[in-house]
């Protein structure tokens, strides 16, 4: 059984999650707990930074969602760095790429943006 390792970090555009195991019913909960505890502000920019991840079943997809309505609701904005293939075709298919902000890795996630623009988008 595969845990679940999660560490945030601060960067210029905000909080960076980066997520590392499997993000599974087992533990998706762990994000959600992470999500409630983390501080956003008003044009930040939340990046879940999923490099590490190695299997992501629908819990672990419903976790990234609420991590974007968390940000929403705190007016900040959230993107995913990093992406697995194996995530991405399913974010694809259930046309979730089109609500992320979508970056090839954490350096170009946290780049500045002025508001509201993406740098280096990996549609």
């Amino acid at each position: 059984m595969s845990l679940l390792k999660i560490t945030t970090r601060d960067a210029a555009t905000g909080p960076v999650m980066e997520i590392v195991g499997d993000l599974d019913y087992a533990h998706a909960p762990e994000l959600r707990r992470e999500l409630d505890a983390l501080v956003l502000r008003p044009g930040e920019r939340l990046v879940l930074d999923l490099s590490g991840m190695t299997f992501c079943d629908s819990s672990g997809i419903t976790a990234m969602i609420a991590a974007r309505s968390r940000a929403e609701a705190s007016g900040a904005g959230c993107a995913l760095a990093a992406v697995p293939d194996f995530t991405l075709r399913v974010l694809r298919i259930a046309g979730l790429d089109q609500i992320f902000p979508l970056y090839p890795d954490r350096a170009s996630a946290t780049a500045w943006a002025p508001a509201g623009r993406a740098v280096g988008v990996a549609r």
